[in-house]
């Protein structure tokens, strides 16, 4: 992230992003690992090098977190589901055509795997749905960044989002080949990936445009 000497371009974030990418699937194979010890969260913190977790405070707080955690659980399965609290700011990323249109395509898949039947476990199929939602959710981080200073982050979210959906494209192809997707449902489906392929590029057009005119970078 940005600091007082230098603000970030997309490439420190990338670098940064990938970092944070590996420490959670590191995190992720040792929760899986240890999910059923006693001590989890004190090995977890070990083998991350979480070490301010291993002394006494660190200990304590650990053990407050799981007992917020299991009242928390207690009082969800009795009390009805909260409504959703109204959007702080009209203009925030779900307005974005983009996103819309992004979440509007993982939506698309839901029916259209509804109509097809049997594709929940089709690899391409799992492929398809997977990346659009990536997409979807990396469409939201960057759209959700309001510090101008930050467009560094912005465009390498925005990156992620294009390989997601660049993914969700060969998805597509193989699905095509492998079940009995129609002509009419790919071509459907190809416009829509299409469509959001066009307006990522567009916009890292924008924000790279903008970072030189504030920066005067190339």
């Amino acid at each position: 992230m940005a600091d007082d000497e230098k603000v970030w371009d997309e490439y420190d974030w990338e670098r940064f992003l990938q970092q944070q990418d590996r420490k959670t699937e590191r995190y992720m194979e040792l929760l899986e690992k240890y999910i059923d010890d006693p001590n989890r969260d004190l090995i977890i913190a070990r083998e991350m090098g979480w070490y301010h977790l291993l002394d006494d405070e660190g200990k304590e707080w650990v053990e407050n977190i799981d007992s917020l955690f299991d009242e928390q659980m207690g009082k969800d399965e009795e009390a009805p589901p909260p409504e959703a609290p109204a959007a702080e700011g009209a203009e925030s990323f779900e307005l974005h055509p983009l996103y819309r249109a992004s979440f509007g395509l993982t939506v698309w898949i839901d029916h259209l795997f509804d109509d097809l039947g049997d594709l929940q476990n089709h690899p391409a199929a799992v492929k398809l749905a997977t990346q659009s939602a990536i997409a979807s959710a990396k469409l939201a981080a960057a759209l959700s960044d309001d510090d101008v200073d930050e467009i560094g982050m912005t465009i390498a979210y925005l990156k992620r989002a294009l390989k997601a959906i660049t993914n969700a494209m060969e998805a597509g192809v193989q699905l095509r080949g492998d079940t009995r997707l129609d002509k009419e449902r790919y071509l459907a489906l190809n416009h829509r990936l299409f469509q959001i392929r066009d307006g990522i590029i567009a916009l890292m057009g924008e924000f790279r445009s903008e970072w030189r005119r504030r920066f005067g970078q190339t």
